[in-house]
């Protein structure tokens, strides 16, 4: 019986461990995909240290999946796709079809979205079995180390930018220069909007620049950082990618007059925000989670179009805990991804 090589953790918050499963079959509207590259979200510490419902263990994690098509499932032949096609699978792992935000095409937030890592086996591995429709086809431009992250942290900055109220030539700020925020800042130059970073430091402020960065502001500050977004006219966006609700808070007053705060990133404490800092300007607050297979395809191709690319450290996928790690404490500039033989 033919093998493949997972990093799994076997416990809550437990080591992942390096060992062999057998090959499976892909089942009907599945495919089976050699993975090339996998990227390391934070939001893989939900499934590895059992913070969403339903996980079960052993759990091989991991939703920036980029490689090719190995093997088509029954059913899915006629869908476009061929053995050997480059694809990615992201935090939209698939979808029910038949709930009511499906019905209406709002695929992303269907209550039984199947994440990968959560609802099957994820892409710290050298293969995964997805199902066809959470496929998204990667440009030839994209290598597959570049194209992974696109699957969680680009779709999410550039969805969460591109579906917001901003218009081109509006002030837009991107709060946080990490993971998914040197992204974000990538994004929003290139999408033509007067560009904010917000970090913590003067020591950033050069690399905030290289992305595309108009302004900078250095939240450490004795500036507030609403006071400083007001000097420049007010904010029709946030964009906020920290996961920090006190930094979150401290920008609304930074929005103009019917500004708009677009959150992508998970903080587990509550924001410190009265309902008078929204009334009087009409302001809106708005959660904003990845997006479809389809959103994953135009991120890759926008992204190829204007030359973005995240900022990737690749490491093989016996280093999972080692990547993980990492990632846990901040340390990665700025997605760690695994990569395959």
């Amino acid at each position: 019986m033919s093998t493949y090589t997972v990093a799994q953790v076997t416990t809550a918050g437990g080591p992942f461990e390096i060992v062999e499963r057998e090959v499976t079959e892909p089942g009907r509207g599945q495919v089976a995909i050699t993975v090339e590259a996998c990227g390391v979200c934070h939001s893989d510490s939900f499934f590895v240290d059992a913070v969403m419902p339903g996980v079960t263990f052993p759990v091989v994690a991991g939703h920036e999946i980029a490689g090719r098509i190995e093997q088509l499932g029954e059913g899915t032949r006629d869908q476009g796709w061929q053995v050997g096609d480059r694809v990615t699978v992201g935090w939209f792992g698939g979808s029910c079809h038949h709930c009511t935000p499906c019905r209406q095409g709002d695929f992303i937030v269907c209550p039984d979205l199947k994440v990968p890592g959560w609802s099957y086996d994820g892409g710290f591995a050298e293969r995964v079995i997805a199902p066809v429709d959470a496929l998204a086809r990667i440009p030839d431009a994209l290598a597959a180390t570049d194209a992974g992250p696109m699957a969680c942290a680009g779709v999410t900055t550039f969805n969460g930018l591109r579906r917001s109220s901003a218009q081109p030539g509006d002030l837009v700020a991107v709060l946080g220069i990490g993971g998914l925020g040197h992204l974000g800042v990538q994004y929003a130059a290139a999408m033509g909007f007067e560009t904010v970073a917000i970090a913590r430091g003067a020591d950033k402020a050069d690399f905030a620049k290289r992305l595309g960065a108009h302004h900078y502001v250095d939240n450490t500050t004795d500036t507030p950082v609403a006071d400083a977004l007001r000097s420049l006219g007010g904010a029709k966006v946030v964009l906020a990618t920290a996961g920090s609700s006190e930094a979150i808070a401290a920008t609304v007053d930074g929005l103009s007059h019917r500004g708009e705060l677009v959150v992508i990133g998970a903080a587990p404490t509550p924001l410190g925000i009265s309902p008078l800092q929204l009334i009087t300007s009409a302001r809106i607050i708005r959660g904003h989670p990845s997006g479809t297979a389809q959103d994953v395809q135009d991120t890759m191709a926008f992204s190829a179009l204007h030359g973005i690319r995240p900022m990737t450290e690749a490491v093989p996928l016996d280093q999972a805990g080692e990547a993980y790690r990492k990632m846990l404490a901040g340390t990665a500039r700025f997605r760690m991804v695994l990569t395959t033989g």
